[in-house]
């Protein structure tokens, strides 16, 4: 009888105890869900480190691997941004491949929306709290100033759906990719098992936007297969819409009208970047000898289209990067600091703020009183996130980018390249991130970790509170221009 007494005291301390950890998450939910959701992001990068630098995740000798290089490893895995600072494709055992792979899909799913889920796992339901924390990776200013008027890309009612999505359009997205890839890799002489592996790595890098290669070569290995670099320029254009977009798509793809504002911003902003950033590469780099010089009109052309999708977040290439002229290393910054559509496994300021603030000149230019889009009007304050978000991020790239100058004493485009990469969670280098010293690799790890978190989710995390204010001051228009 004793024995028994004891036995439901425990179970009813054990309920205790797990509904005191559930009160806490439900607290620090509630008092800031961009809090909690960084920091589920920072605890995945603290086990991942901690997984990498164990001695079996090491390929050859059973040495740990050096903090600063299995942090910077975890960060970039994490947050798909591609950048390495070892040979990813011989540094590494099975095992510490096995938790990068796990890792790319993780950090994929976007912060807010892989902080939703575990809320899910904790709470078994999605409440009003978790809702708003998913809807806001489909629209920051839903955490920036709460629910909004204007027609969303998902509503909360469908946010349940949208975590299916997610989800389900992963899983079989890259197990598309992956049978498709796989008679390339057989065709460049590797055995069925090795083909498979490269082929799920690829388009699990690809569809995640992370950049990652699997073997010595890396894409250059597959440098002549048309098939096999057009399929890893699908896997990272659908990473790259952003999964509200998917969801749309996926439901109305057959009626266009019914589409949102978000969704045709991104499509129409993703493609015109695309063509434009295509025909830079084309006619800047048609006659540098070190990269398409050498190369027919089509092999151009699509070189150059292959390198304009992996500027935008892809991560992936097949030149030397340090090899291009200034001017299309400018390029690139450019079109990694936009990167690519909101909730999506790319980084950057992302396409639609670019299409506000392109809307506002517009709407300025007209004498509009407001911006306007496929027949509906933006409110203003879109436009003063999207000018928080720019600020946001050139502050970090130029911070970072001052830092690492000084410290390295390295040529400034070269510098101002990774940075910019890093900070996009895009994975391209030009070869100096390969080359930091250690404390230069944890202030890069930092300028991947903020770009990957995202400005607006960083912002509302710093702010604990939003002060209202009873009255106005007097108004004042200063010269501006």
């Amino acid at each position: 009888m004793r024995a028994q007494q004891l036995g439901r005291l425990g179970r009813v301390d054990r309920r205790s105890w797990l509904g005191r950890a559930r009160d806490a998450i439900d607290s620090l939910v509630k008092s800031s869900p961009s809090r909690f959701a960084i920091l589920i992001f920072a605890s995945l990068i603290l086990v991942t480190t901690l997984l990498l630098s164990l001695p079996i995740a090491r390929a050859g000798e059973r040495s740990s691997t050096p903090l600063a290089d299995a942090l910077f490893t975890a960060v970039s895995t994490i947050c798909v941004t591609g950048l390495t600072t070892v040979d990813m494709a011989t540094y590494w055992s099975p095992f510490g491949n096995a938790v990068i792979f796990i890792g790319m899909n993780i950090g994929g799913m976007g912060v807010l929306t892989l902080a939703s889920i575990l809320g899910l796992v904790i709470s078994r339901r999605l409440g009003l709290r978790a809702k708003l924390m998913a809807a806001s990776d489909t629209n920051p200013s839903r955490i920036h100033v709460g629910p909004v008027a204007e027609r969303q890309a998902v509503r909360l009612g469908e946010v349940g759906g949208l975590l299916v999505t997610v989800a389900v359009s992963t899983l079989t997205i890259e197990a598309v990719i992956t049978l498709g890839m796989i008679p390339s890799v057989l065709a460049a002489g590797h055995d069925l098992g090795t083909s498979v592996w490269y082929s799920a790595y690829y388009s699990v890098s690809a569809f995640t936007n992370t950049g990652f290669a699997p073997n010595v070569g890396g894409p250059v290995e597959f440098f002549d297969d048309y098939w096999f670099q057009s399929l890893m320029m699908v896997a990272v254009f659908l990473g790259s819409l952003g999964f509200p977009v998917i969801f749309a798509l996926s439901r109305l793809w057959r009626n266009p009208r019914r589409w949102s504002v978000h969704v045709k911003l991104t499509l129409a902003t993703t493609g015109i970047l695309f063509v434009l950033g295509a025909l830079a590469f084309l006619v800047l780099e048609y006659d540098n000898p070190k990269t398409y010089g050498g190369f027919n009109f089509g092999k151009t052309l699509f070189e150059a289209l292959f390198m304009s999708m992996m500027t935008r977040s892809g991560g992936f290439s097949t030149i030397d990067m340090a090899d291009l002229y200034p001017s299309s290393l400018l390029v690139s910054d450019m079109l990694m600091f936009v990167g690519g559509g909101s909730a999506s496994t790319a980084g950057g300021i992302k396409v639609t703020t670019l299409a506000v603030l392109f809307l506002a000149a517009f709407a300025e230019a007209r004498g509009a009183p407001s911006m306007e889009a496929f027949g509906r009007r933006i409110p203003r304050d879109m436009l003063r996130l999207a000018v928080s978000v720019v600020l946001w991020g050139a502050t970090i790239v130029a911070v970072s980018t001052i830092i690492l100058t000084q410290m390295t004493k390295a040529p400034l485009d070269f510098v101002l390249f990774d940075v910019i990469s890093g900070f996009a969670t895009c994975g391209l280098s030009t070869g100096f991130t390969f080359d930091l010293p250690p404390e230069g690799k944890y202030v890069m790890a930092a300028t991947m970790f903020m770009g990957r978190v995202g400005t607006v989710t960083l912002a509302a995390a710093l702010a604990a509170s939003q002060r209202r204010q009873l009255f106005k001051r007097p108004e004042e228009r200063p010269i501006v221009g």
